[in-house]
């Protein structure tokens, strides 16, 4: 059975635009609150990025939970996975994100958390959707739910993060600039690097309600790679929005992306003792990164696009690190969720113990050329042309192992999404221009 609301990464979409609306999320926490009570008494905890729409959605969320008879722990701007965290440690039924990650400001979700911090399952979702056109009957008076405010919610997970990397870990002597994307890590991040030692310059860490990820964060690095260069920086540490993703810029300003980082947390867990179960990416993660692995014998596997993908793939296989090229990534021998400031810490550690700076690291993975078209689609699959198939399986095969190709449907436009990588920039430039051609031939529209 699909899912009406709940995409992969919860709810999500344009603020005062259905479902974003206050009356809808207050009908959400509610529907969310009534599938929790079957389970007994308890609290559930908010957490928000820096948003100006947070402050609605917060309370809507409260007042919806409430009616259901559900205690409230008010985080306020918290990062993503400090929600995960404090859901698991302070024993709440549940956790919600208010925050639309990486997007604009105009934009926001929800997302939640399972009470051992992890996401809820499909079933869980489909309960709730299944409630949201049920007219709310408020629980008696004396049972409403109350709200508070959890007092020291960011020390807590400070602390956390500290945890994530052995007690003799010290980044004294180190510069690094972190740039909070204006986001929910402003008043976490910059205390975790300078408590560890570091020289920190700090970046974006000035939320105003509407830039949130403007010019700044993971998306765009380009301001923290001039700063890096500028103040003579070791590193620059770049978090998104919602604090569960980061990217790196190394010393010489160019920047890292989540490819390299995985695979250097990959090579610290190697030199301390090995890595269980497969290191896993998505169908996008760079050749390169693969043909890496294959020579440290460290097997790799390939999950659909999404972290919630990568984390069932480990899942499956009992792996522990995975990842994408957009820097989120999966350390679950440190935590449950993807975390921003985690996983630099291990790339950090890695580079301290190594001896190495992060641009010599560079240069044991090759990044191969990579191009990809997007062609409009008609009502037809492109499984359901023999053409394609067939033009498909020619490119594999002149590209043989210098190369991969990839038909990818969009999950929220009517695309198709050619992606040809390879050695060669030519090669590759060649083959997509070829077969984009025939997907357009077959199922574009005209």
């Amino acid at each position: 059975m699909s899912r009406k609301f709940f995409g992969t990464d919860g709810v999500r979409g344009r603020v005062g635009e259905h479902p974003i609306t206050p009356d809808f999320v207050m009908r959400l926490g509610y529907a969310a609150g009534k599938v929790l009570a079957r389970e007994g008494d308890g609290m559930v905890l908010i957490g928000k990025d820096t948003r100006i729409s947070g402050y609605m959605f917060e309370s809507a969320l409260e007042a919806g939970f409430s009616a259901a008879g559900m205690d409230i722990g008010l985080l306020g701007p918290m990062p993503t996975p400090a929600v995960a965290y404090l859901t698991r440690t302070l024993r709440a039924k549940a956790g919600i994100v208010i925050s639309a990650s990486h997007n604009p400001f105009y934009d926001n979700g929800f997302k939640f958390f399972s009470a051992e911090g992890k996401k809820l399952p499909d079933q869980w979702e489909h309960e709730v959707e299944s409630l949201l056109d049920e007219p709310i009957r408020l629980v008696e008076s004396v049972d409403l739910g109350k709200a508070r405010r959890v007092e020291d919610a960011q020390g807590r997970y400070i602390e956390f993060c500290k945890g994530s990397v052995p007690a003799h870990f010290s980044l004294s002597g180190m510069r690094i600039v972190v740039d909070c994307a204006n986001g929910a890590t402003y008043a976490t991040a910059p205390h975790v690097f300078e408590e560890l030692g570091a020289d920190v310059i700090v970046i974006g860490a000035q939320p105003d309600g509407i830039n949130i990820n403007h010019q700044v964060g993971s998306t765009h690095p380009q301001l923290l790679a001039d700063l890096v260069k500028h103040h003579e920086a070791d590193l620059g540490v770049a978090l998104d929005g919602d604090g569960d993703r980061c990217i790196l810029v190394d010393e010489c300003g160019e920047v890292v992306d989540g490819d390299l980082l995985l695979y250097i947390i990959a090579c610290s867990r190697q030199r301390e003792g090995g890595i269980q179960g497969p290191v896993v990416g998505t169908l996008m993660t760079n050749l390169g990164l693969e043909h890496a692995f294959s020579r440290l014998e460290i097997p790799f596997m390939r999950a659909a696009v999404g972290d919630r993908y990568v984390l069932e793939l480990l899942q499956q296989h009992q792996g522990l690190l995975g990842g994408e090229s957009s820097g989120h990534l999966i350390c679950l021998d440190r935590t449950t969720t993807g975390d921003g400031i985690v996983s630099a810490l291990q790339v950090l550690y890695e580079l301290v113990e190594s001896g190495k700076p992060l641009s010599e690291w560079s240069r044991e993975v090759a990044r191969y050329p990579q191009q990809m078209i997007n062609v409009v689609l008609r009502e037809r699959s492109v499984n359901d042309s023999p053409a394609i198939q067939q033009a498909l399986k020619e490119v594999e095969r002149r590209l043989a192992e210098r190369g991969r190709v990839l038909l990818r449907a969009s999950g929220t436009e009517p695309l198709v999404r050619v992606m040809v990588e390879g050695e060669d920039s030519e090669e590759v430039e060649r083959e997509v221009k070829w077969l984009s051609d025939i997907v357009q031939q077959e199922v574009g529209e005209i």
